[in-house]
């Protein structure tokens, strides 16, 4: 039997510890951040939201980030209260300059600087007088949302992952069942992911009705899920069975 209460406690217990984790970053006591968990649900909103509330400059970097990219970034959001948040942007792993860079812009010494020798010359985005210069300190935070869990890497990114592991605080939001996934869109739906559809609360209820009546058919469960249904709820008559021919596995 599953006790849905005790996995409602234990998520509001890890979800809040990110968000204390996230406005200590946002102040500048926590230098480096990482955050594990499986796609879709609730990790960047979370991240997000507490940056929306925050008076911080921030950057979210999505997708791909050169070296030449992650040097402008560091050096643009250098100061203490500055946040650089990667998110689902793995492959900044994969290339060893951009991993130097990396674990100076992470290291727990007190003075943490960035050093980058190159022939080429280059400028700020918004500055093309004044070059970054090869050395400069930093000062502000970096935050990682990822789907891969860094202790338990694939073998040639191990020891990268390793070293940024240990140089930051790193939280693993311990979502490995179907049921750790449902009552956790649950949350996120209780705090207002569907709420730009405007479906009324008998509807809410309906979508998160459907999604444990199909939790084990459902092609995923996560709050894009939810949004999905939530979308065809509001816009269809027969919106049960659109859902089951459009969200479920086929048997």
């Amino acid at each position: 039997m599953v006790n849905e209460q005790e996995i409602w406690t234990k998520l509001n217990k890890t979800f809040g510890v990110l968000e204390l984790l996230t406005s200590s970053a946002i102040q500048g006591q926590c230098r480096s951040l990482i955050i594990y968990g499986p796609p879709g649900l609730g990790k960047s909103y979370t991240v997000e939201k507490t940056l929306e509330n925050s008076n911080s400059s921030s950057v979210v970097i999505k997708g791909g980030c050169t070296k030449i990219g992650l040097l402008r970034t560091l050096y643009a959001y250098r100061n203490k209260g500055d946040v650089v948040v990667f998110d689902d942007c793995d492959t900044v792993l994969l290339d060893l300059d951009c991993i130097s860079l990396l674990k100076a812009a992470c290291d727990t010494t007190e003075q943490r600087k960035i050093s980058y020798f190159s022939n080429m010359v280059i400028y700020p985005e918004d500055d093309e007088l004044n070059p970054i210069p090869s050395m400069f300190d930093f000062n502000g935070t970096v935050i990682f949302i990822t789907n891969t869990d860094f202790e338990h890497a694939a073998k040639k990114l191990q020891p990268h992952c390793d070293a940024l592991v240990s140089r930051s605080h790193y939280i693993d939001l311990q979502m490995k069942s179907k049921w750790d996934y449902f009552v956790r869109i649950k949350q996120v739906v209780a705090l207002g992911a569907l709420n730009n559809i405007g479906l009324e609360e008998n509807e809410i209820v309906d979508v998160v009705r459907y999604i444990r009546e199909n939790i084990d058919s459902l092609r995923e469960l996560s709050v894009r899920m939810a949004i999905k249904i939530g979308q065809l709820r509001k816009e269809m008559d027969n919106w049960r069975d659109v859902a089951d021919v459009t969200c479920k596995r086929m048997k």
